[in-house]
């Protein structure tokens, strides 16, 4: 195995959804968007700037990935984001999720609310950086097109944190 390479698991690969496009994760994927509501009552999220040799290479998005055979959306989730950061999460609960289904093919959104906003390291080869973001920034940033793409539906999601 190379360092900082996740080994390969049941759901890598590629696939075709109903709408003919290609997708990484045979059996769906997840990721996990990490919030944080300041004392001001600004909004944050944490993206993953992403490698450049991967899907999308150099758009930020949140920290995800394939699901594995009988793995539930919340815990790819949460794997992915421990496979690619130090970021802990265990012991909080999940505000909600949000399922992208193109038909045959879902990427699933589980969102958290984090009390404060620590700093991110990098674990792997995925990224490049990850930055806490101004939901209001979002604009300025280029963000994989997956994401922007299901932001107006995610944003919603566990806004009662």
């Amino acid at each position: 195995m190379t360092a900082g390479v996740a080994p390969r698991t049941s759901g890598d690969g590629w696939t075709y959804c109903a709408q003919g496009h290609k997708h990484w994760g045979i059996h769906g994927a997840a990721g996990l968007l990490a919030r944080h509501r300041d004392p001001a009552g600004a909004e944050w999220v944490l993206l993953q700037h992403r490698a450049s040799w991967s899907h999308h290479g150099g758009t930020w998005g949140i920290p995800g990935g394939a699901r594995d055979l009988g793995e539930s959306a919340e815990d790819a989730a949460r794997r992915e984001v421990s496979e690619e950061s130090d970021l802990e999460v265990v012991g909080i609960d999940a505000a909600g999720e949000f399922v992208d289904d193109h038909g045959g093919w879902t990427y699933t959104t589980v969102a958290l609310w984090l009390p404060v906003m620590p700093p991110v390291a990098v674990r792997g080869a995925e990224s490049v950086e990850f930055a806490w973001t101004p939901v209001a920034g979002l604009g300025d940033v280029p963000l994989h097109p997956g994401f922007a793409a299901s932001w107006p539906a995610v944003r919603g999601v566990g806004l009662a944190g």
